[in-house]
């Protein structure tokens, strides 16, 4: 077969995180402790979007490497994008900023792994859908700098009510690997959108694995299982 007609490796991708915003980073510890009954373990800052996590794993047989980032923006800590970008996943948003002030942390995304971010990228562009481009990323952790690549936008949007992922492809060590187990693990999460078919679309065109789909208002929907019984969270539109 001629080489210049051999169709591209199909990219595949699963659930990695799911991202809960909070508009401090101690209302989000005090959140989890509340909502999950447990305390989140230790994250780290962000010197490129000038914002910090804390983590909780999430690891259950469908989702085996999946966790929670608790993640707001360090308070003193400029973002080290240009002055004409914004920080991931819309933490920038003056409309964003006051709901998770009036409302408090909230679900408002997940992130899709994938060994191949790029390819995904131009994946989704066929389709219309501009992901933004693939930075390269990093923080210090007690076992060692941990690095990834990962897609953000501009203008730092979500994009379909969070419901589209963020593409993350981490490097030689993920996270999970080095978090103690929690008592909380992802069940299930199912994405809910007016334009379902136009989500099957980017799901299918990033082999995405393990989120469910449904016509309707724009939600996340991820059910776990905590210490206090089931839980669910849910993005409402965020």
């Amino acid at each position: 077969m001629d080489a210049a007609r051999t169709p591209a490796p199909r990219v595949t991708s699963q659930v990695d995180h799911l991202v809960v915003l909070a508009a401090s980073l101690a209302e989000g510890v005090r959140w989890c402790e509340s909502v999950l009954g447990v305390t989140p373990g230790p994250g780290g800052e962000h010197a490129l979007m000038g914002t910090h996590n804390r983590l909780v794993a999430l690891a259950s047989p469908v989702y085996p490497r999946a966790y929670l980032e608790l993640i707001a923006i360090h308070s003193g800590a400029p973002c080290g994008r240009t002055s004409s970008t914004r920080r991931w996943f819309d933490l920038d948003d003056p409309e964003i900023q006051l709901q998770l002030e009036k409302n408090g942390p909230q679900l408002a995304h997940f992130v899709a792994r994938t060994e191949r971010a790029e390819a995904c990228v131009r994946a989704l562009a066929r389709l219309g859908l501009d992901r933004g481009e693939v930075l390269q990323a990093s923080r210090m952790t007690p076992q060692g700098l941990l690095q990834w690549k990962i897609s953000v936008r501009d203008d730092g949007e979500r994009l379909l009510f969070g419901t589209l992922p963020t593409l993350i492809q981490w490097g030689e060590v993920h996270p999970a690997q080095a978090m103690a187990p929690s008592g909380v693990s992802l069940l299930s999460l199912e994405a809910r959108h007016p334009r379902p078919d136009l989500l099957r679309a980017a799901y299918q065109a990033i082999g995405l694995a393990g989120v469910a789909l449904g016509q309707g208002a724009p939600n996340l929907v991820a059910t776990l299982q905590t210490p206090r019984g089931p839980v669910v969270l849910e993005s409402k539109g965020l």
